[in-house]
């Protein structure tokens, strides 16, 4: 029984038996279980001590009313359902046989790598369930009107013969029609297939929808990436840098004795090989930080300095080199290059992202960095030019199709590049659609044209060369960027493109095979280990630095930028945002428009700064006192430590 239990715990093997501390630890431990409202399940007892239990907690003469009943059945039949969901999404869940040979055979952190994976394919498709729900299918439903007939341009007196859109060089195919996004301008893929009638003629208002629909997506994944990321936070930020968790835990608690296949003991072998890795490679790096000394650590410093400055100016290069092939794909669209211009600006971007961490590499080996502080030097500077390259094709686009910093007459008339761009949301979309589908392409044939092929040569030939070559190194930052890169076009794109989330979700499923095939047959893991909650970190702040990359354009396009004349919803509107105080005016009483132009006001901004600051101070107080009380439990337990060993 439970009391015969806790007495027999507290009894030293040739001492008598300690009547008096038993009892005082029956009537603790039966205190505790008495107020607990844990359920009596998960305890760790017999079935006979949980009778018991359940008895000491509903008592005899003691009857529980119905409310109090029905309220336990109906938690008991939530936690069940809540279990039974969970058991089944881990039995259909995408890649979990994939995900565990992974982590098994190369660690943790490679196979955070894939679990990224799954969660950008989870992002892309509640967003296309959310645009597809909201506009789409309202769109079908409504019959939207048949597209009226072209403006008149010839008043604004452009240089040339308009340029249609729609007009392509004759040595045009439909395959490249397809690879430029040409062939689906008439369909929901892109903005000018969108058409609604005016707002008082329907209920349902599909241009609020489609202008919300963005931003909605935006907040849904910005949640979803905070919430991994905080999830992810590494262990050290809360036990400090110099606590170190002892290896003769992971020594005697590593295995699962619940293993029985040899395939399955296999990869658990490998799984604690990896962390144990992972253990020693940061308690040796922390040695040799903390041997350092001043001299040392100011001529460190000193070099530091030295290579950032190189490679910033290296990074300030290749966004240039990126600014002048975007400009210059723009502004000649007439030449007979036409095909090979269309694809110049990713074709650019992806040499820079190629060539700019070789020469990273280079400029940093050449101060003997640690490894450690090589590598995270390298990473900082790759993220820098990942983000700086798409934030700088996105502005040589708007300066070249929206005339940002230029004086033309079609842009004085309406706002943005009318003689090259009659509707110019399509055209922006097209460069996104581009660049999505080239760095799928460039994954594609990395995969089996270098990759592949590197791989063969290694395994067939033998000799210092091929010894030296040896496997492609499968490099998690590296792999992650891309994808990251991918992502980052798709939310670029959803104003332009709304369904663009359906074709990366596609790419992401292909992509998760080729990057599996990759490290199973033609590559070798990297030398230096990754531990999952520093690799998840990483990924999710690069992930939420390319959401916030994409979301300061759309803002301000929405709310600044006059819609193209031609197509589109919004051809009526001086900015897409102008549609929310139409509809505010048709459909709220006054009351309600008085409500909404008080929350806009100064008079409601000033009490809502002061209530911000207010709930700022608090959070940051208590993450102070967690901080202290972390502390505290941190001496706590070292003196625990030495009073023990003493």
């Amino acid at each position: 029984m439970l009391r015969q239990w806790s007495v027999q715990g507290e009894q030293a093997p040739g001492e008598p038996e300690p009547e008096h501390a038993g009892e005082e630890l029956w009537e603790q431990e039966m205190k505790r279980l008495h107020s607990s409202q844990e359920p009596v399940r998960v305890l760790p007892y017999a079935m006979v001590d949980k009778r018991f239990i359940r008895q000491l907690r509903e008592p005899e003469g003691v009857k529980t009313s119905c409310w109090q009943q029905w309220r336990r059945r109906q938690e008991t039949a939530g936690r069940r359902l809540g279990e039974a969901a969970q058991r089944l999404a881990r039995g259909c869940g995408l890649w979990e046989g994939a995900l565990y040979e992974i982590g098994g055979l190369f660690g943790t952190g490679i196979q955070s790598y894939f679990t990224f994976l799954r969660f950008l394919l989870l992002l892309n498709l509640l967003t296309l369930l959310l645009t597809t729900s909201l506009v789409v299918l309202p769109l079908v439903w409504l019959h939207p009107p048949d597209p009226g007939p072209a403006l008149n341009f010839t008043a604004l007196q452009c240089p040339g013969d308009l340029q249609s859109q729609t007009g392509v060089p004759k040595f045009h195919n439909q395959l490249w029609n397809i690879l430029t996004g040409r062939a689906f301008n008439n369909t929901y893929l892109f903005y000018g297939a969108y058409r609604a009638r005016p707002e008082s003629s329907s209920a349902y208002s599909v241009r609020l929808a489609y202008l919300l629909s963005p931003l909605a997506c935006l907040l849904l994944c910005f949640c979803g990436v905070l919430q991994r990321m905080v999830k992810g936070l590494p262990q050290k930020l809360f036990l400090g840098q110099d606590y170190r968790s002892p290896l003769s835990a992971k020594v005697f608690s590593s295995w699962d004795f619940c293993i029985q296949g040899q395939d399955a003991a296999t990869i658990k072998k490998h799984e604690i090989s990896n962390e144990f890795k992972v253990e020693l490679e940061e308690g040796r790096h922390f040695l040799l930080v903390r041997q350092q000394t001043r001299a040392q650590r100011a001529y460190r410093l000193l070099t530091y300095v030295r290579v950032n400055v190189l490679i910033g100016l290296l990074v300030a290069g290749a966004i240039s080199a990126i600014f002048w092939a975007t400009k210059y794909s723009q502004d000649n669209k007439e030449e007979s290059l036409f095909l090979l211009l269309q694809y110049l600006p990713p074709g650019v971007i992806a040499l820079v992202n190629f060539l700019g961490p070789l020469l990273f590499v280079f400029l940093v080996q050449l101060e003997n960095y640690p490894p450690n502080m090589e590598v995270n030097l390298t990473l900082i500077w790759c993220v820098v030019l990942k983000l700086a390259s798409l934030g700088m094709f996105s502005f040589s686009l708007g300066q070249t199709v929206l005339c940002v910093g230029r004086n033309r007459t079609s842009c004085e008339s309406y706002g943005y590049n009318a003689c090259d761009y009659q509707c110019w949301e399509n055209s922006v979309g097209e460069e996104l659609y581009k660049l999505s589908i080239f760095n799928f392409l460039l994954t594609v044939a990395v995969t089996f044209l270098v990759s592949l092929p590197r791989r063969l040569l290694v395994e067939r030939f033998s000799g210092r060369f091929w010894a030296w070559l040896d496997r492609e190194e499968f490099l998690v930052p590296k792999n992650v960027l891309d994808i990251v890169e991918g992502q980052t076009v798709t939310w670029m794109g959803l104003f332009y493109c709304p369904l663009l989330p359906l074709l990366n979700s596609v790419f992401i499923f292909l992509t998760f095979y080729m990057k599996k095939y990759t490290l199973l047959r033609n590559s070798r893991a990297s030398l230096r280990r990754f531990r999952a909650s520093s690799s998840t970190f990483f990924f999710q702040l690069v992930l939420l630095l390319g959401l916030l990359l994409a979301t300061v354009p759309l803002g301000y396009v929405v709310s600044s930028i006059r819609s193209s004349w031609d197509c589109g919803l919004f051809t009526n509107y001086s900015a897409p945002w102008q549609v929310v105080p139409e509809l505010v005016a048709l459909r709220l009483l006054p009351p309600g428009q008085r409500i909404l132009h008080y929350l806009g006001s100064q008079a409601f901004s000033f009490p809502l700064l002061v209530l911000l600051s207010l709930v700022l101070t608090v959070c940051v107080s208590q993450s102070q006192a967690n901080a202290r009380a972390i502390r505290g439990l941190r001496k706590q337990l070292v003196w625990t430590n030495e009073t023990h060993r003493g």
